[in-house]
């Protein structure tokens, strides 16, 4: 017997109106890039109304932030990704530290410092280091008066117990691609913190995700793509696109047993009102 052949859904096919997020996307990353006035207007056509384009060091904030200039609908969450560690040097925070403060005088386009974290999936990358420019870039985030997008693998206990010793408890905080269970659920939410939920979810291993839904507070609840990876059902296997946010919120919205459209929205105004965008 021959496979079942996949049929990939156009995102435009569900229908949603223009009042999405898709609060953490990397468009400067390749494939995406390469086509990023096409993943813009496949967003849109999608009811894609606001992304978070994450832009991780200087280098790449600088030569990727003027494209983005005209594009209102777009917002940067800026920071260092723990992975990246080893290609920096001691001036990168102060920095960045510059690129957010000349930002807040001139555009307002950098609304969260993220994702920063730690990631112990990678080897390369000593833990040590790791939790010192995490360290310092959530005080950088309170320094700048901003949110904070949290990358956490394999790593949920140490970014919690840090979070807490630095006294993040209650700060505006967004859990990015959440993948833990309910339990873990209940800890970021005992702390006020906000929870962002990837395509992910839509797999079939990983029902205990589906099943952390069921206590999240629908005020604190955010869908995103962190495209070009994590392709939700029915694209997986394919590059990710701010797009096919709809297809989790279709899965997220079935799972909670609302409509989907109101789902959208609601997860659509949480991103504005965390980020304070339009």
């Amino acid at each position: 017997m021959g496979h079942k052949k996949k049929v990939y859904i156009d995102p435009k096919t569900l229908n949603l109106p223009l009042v999405g997020c898709d609060s953490h996307a990397h468009i400067v990353t390749p494939p995406l890039w390469e086509e990023r006035d096409d993943v813009l207007l496949r967003a849109k056509e999608a009811g894609v109304r606001t992304i978070g384009e994450v832009l991780l060091g200087h280098k790449q904030y600088i030569e990727h932030k003027d494209y983005f200039d005209d594009k209102e609908h777009v917002f940067f969450i800026y920071g260092l990704h723990p992975t990246d560690l080893l290609e920096i040097d001691a001036g990168e925070t102060e920095r960045i530290y510059e690129d957010i403060m000349r930002d807040k005088k001139e555009k307002r386009k950098i609304r969260a410092v993220g994702e920063i974290g730690l990631d112990y999936y990678w080897k390369e990358v000593p833990h040590a280091l790791q939790q010192e420019y995490f360290i310092k870039m959530l005080a950088l985030a309170k320094q700048c008066a901003l949110p904070v997008v949290i990358h956490s693998r394999d790593a949920f206990e140490d970014t919690v117990n840090i979070l807490l010793e630095q006294g993040f408890h209650d700060y505006p905080l967004l859990w990015h691609c959440f993948d833990r269970d309910r339990e873990c659920a209940e800890i970021v939410l005992s702390h006020g913190w906000h929870i962002s939920i990837p395509g992910s979810v839509t797999y079939k291993a990983n029902a205990h995700v589906r099943e952390a839904l069921k206590i999240i507070d629908r005020e604190r609840l955010l869908l995103e793509t962190d495209s070009p990876y994590l392709s939700p059902e029915p694209w997986r296997g394919k590059s990710n696109e701010p797009a096919f946010t709809v297809f989790t919120a279709e899965c997220v919205a079935k799972e909670l047993e609302v409509g989907t459209a109101e789902l959208w929205e609601q997860c659509g105004n949480n991103a504005r009102r965390f980020f304070g965008v339009e």
